[in-house]
């Protein structure tokens, strides 16, 4: 897949996120997504952590409950409605593409993304691992949570959002195995396929103390 298309697909991935982020405001929250937030956050505590940056933060019902247990949260998102939202919440956000990730070195002690990284075409992942993994200090958490139970990715024919938006699932053997190459697993729930016909696969993981992530010039090398 080369830049060009993938810019396209970020394109109709804003346009369709702003096009719907009232109607996902008014939406109730999941059960299972408030389970997935507290367990991750009994792990920061258990860390230490106190900063979090969460990617593809949507309309902030994350980023607020984050912020209620007392980190302190900043959230990025592609879709400027969405940020609106968030910022309505309370929260410190920006429009921003989490490929291109404007912050230091080791900024964060833990980033969280749910239902993310789905929309990232397969080729272009292991630069965004990078990309999430430079902005981590040593030893510190990222939540990684999405759909997934089978390997497929395109455009959902039968996507209700407009334009229609680009998935990328995968089975939580290939989810794992591509965590594994930049971060530690330390803890797996798979749930059951619901309403949707997926699966749902949470991986918390932690990035090497040992392990360098990379320079920013060597991470927008690798984007390019």
């Amino acid at each position: 897949m080369g830049a060009m298309e993938y810019e396209a697909i970020k394109q109709d991935l804003r346009q369709a996120y702003d096009a719907k982020a009232e109607v996902r405001e008014r939406k109730e929250d999941a059960p299972w997504k408030r389970d997935e937030r507290a367990r991750f956050a009994a792990h920061l505590r258990e860390a230490g952590s106190s900063v979090l940056l969460e990617i593809g933060a949507g309309h902030g019902v994350s980023g607020r409950y984050f912020a209620d247990e007392g980190f302190a949260v900043t959230c990025v998102d592609l879709s400027p409605e969405m940020i609106g939202y968030c910022r309505a919440k309370g929260l410190t956000a920006e429009v921003m593409d989490f490929n291109a990730l404007d912050f230091a070195d080791g900024s964060f002690d833990a980033v969280f993304g749910m239902n993310t990284l789905l929309h990232v075409p397969r080729a272009e992942l292991e630069a965004i691992l990078r990309e999430v993994k430079r902005v981590l200090a040593p030893g510190s958490l990222f939540y990684w949570g999405q759909y997934g139970g089978r390997d497929s990715e395109g455009v959902w024919s039968g996507d209700h959002y407009e334009p229609k938006r680009f998935f990328s699932f995968m089975t939580v053997e290939r989810i794992t195995d591509l965590a594994a190459e930049h971060f530690e697993l330390l803890d797996l729930v798979v749930l059951e396929a619901d309403y949707t016909g997926f699966e749902y696969h949470g991986l918390v993981l932690r990035r090497n103390r040992t392990d360098p992530a990379g320079t920013e010039e060597e991470a927008g090398l690798a984007r390019r």
